[in-house]
């Protein structure tokens, strides 16, 4: 433990890595604080610390620590109540004008961690448990670490259950080099699963070739779609002009927003100089592209029956998704920072030409946005969705 920090940190009263305490006896208190340094709901990434034997103002209260409080401290880790098991130090040290406990917790690769069956978080300077969407968030950091959910296999289907004639002439040529497909001598569970679409020890395709290649997607996954509705108004409360649905495999749904996309756009010539012309559009149609495929990688599939929804107004369209940022990201990182939720899917994208890049969408469609001499797309992102707005561009 580095003193110095410790000194820093435990004057600190405003701080989601410090909690003190007078007491040297509440177990249950211990334990929480524990939990909640564990789960690292800010995302930071670094340790928390538990001073036992500390004043509010972070001067020593006097407490007597002795090694039947330290080896009270450590046993908290093996006691079996907290779960999964944390990461922590302990050590007496001299802060504060005297005598402290320090318990050093490092954040839980594999969250959300519980304490009798419980799960607490720090929000600033305050303990307190979590709510059903901040387990959401936890559990997604937990995936991140290890298999995400694209790569999960789905337990009720078999081969039967894909399409393989698509997976072997549509996806698996730009996927897999020529020389390889010459020399090609593999089962379909072997070339799937070098692709990351079958789990070989459950003997069962993953959810991203179930995605991609299912005959009946919705049957597995009930939110796999993408609801377009076109309003005559400016709210919801206008008559419907149009409406669509997309579905099925998402080598179709993709194709089919690629030409939603260009259906939207509405191209028109403006004059920029004497006897010379360029084309604007409504909504530029690589912006519009960019935009939907961002929605289909990075939406949340799992559990989850919502659709992608597209609602086109009379001077914008909205774009949302089920699923806020996944992981690690932070607002403050957004656009620039990247963590897939849907890996395969995302590469999936890649390789079948619908992203160009990853992690550049966002910034590709600013930037179509700002040549067409549109406002820039607008985020608001939540917890549990979302959404992008893009302006029609004006008649000027």
């Amino acid at each position: 433990m580095d003193i110095e920090e410790l000194k820093r940190l435990l004057v600190e009263l405003e701080s989601d890595r410090v909690e003190r305490t007078e007491s040297t006896s509440k177990t249950d208190k211990f334990c929480e604080a524990i939990c909640a340094f564990g789960n690292d709901m800010p995302g930071q990434r670094l340790p928390g610390y538990l001073f036992v034997g500390a004043k509010p103002d972070g001067s020593a209260s006097g407490a007597e620590i002795d090694d039947r409080l330290l080896l009270q401290l450590r046993s908290l880790k093996s006691s079996g109540n907290i779960q999964p098991l944390p990461t922590m130090n302990v050590q007496k040290l001299s802060l504060g004008g005297g005598e402290m406990a320090v318990v050093e917790v490092f954040p839980c690769d594999m969250p959300p961690m519980r304490y009798k069956g419980q799960v607490f978080i720090r929000t600033g300077p305050s303990r307190d448990l979590a709510s059903a969407q901040q387990e959401r968030i936890l559990s997604e950091r937990r995936t991140s670490a290890a298999k995400t959910w694209d790569q999960q296999p789905e337990r009720g289907a078999t081969l039967a259950d894909l399409i393989l004639s698509l997976f072997a002439l549509d996806y698996r040529p730009f996927a897999v080099s020529q020389a390889v497909l010459d020399e090609n001598h593999r089962s379909d569970e072997q070339q799937l699963a070098a692709l990351r679409l079958y789990d070989p020890r459950a003997g069962h395709p993953t959810h991203a070739a179930l995605l991609l290649f299912g005959r009946d997607v919705l049957y597995f996954v009930p939110g796999a779609y993408v609801q377009y509705v076109a309003y005559d108004g400016v709210d919801r409360a206008a008559r419907v002009r149009a409406d669509r649905r997309f579905s099925g495999d998402l080598i179709t749904v993709l194709r089919g927003l690629d030409q939603l996309a260009q259906d939207l756009a509405v191209a028109r010539p403006i004059p920029v100089e004497p006897l010379r012309e360029r084309t604007v559009y409504a909504y530029p149609p690589i912006a519009l592209h960019e935009l939907l495929v961002n929605a289909v990688i990075h939406r949340n599939y799992d559990g989850s029956t919502t659709p992608i929804t597209i609602y086109q107004f009379s001077d914008r369209i909205e774009i949302q998704n089920p699923g806020g940022l996944y992981g690690d990201l932070t607002r403050e990182q957004f656009p620039d920072g990247s963590a897939y939720r849907n890996p395969v899917v995302a590469e999936a994208a890649k390789y079948l030409g619908f992203a160009n890049k990853f992690n550049r969408g966002i910034a590709r469609a600013q930037a179509e946005l700002q040549r067409n001499d549109s406002p820039p797309a607008q985020f608001r992102i939540e917890a549990g969705f979302f959404l992008v707005t893009i302006f029609q561009r004006s008649e000027a």
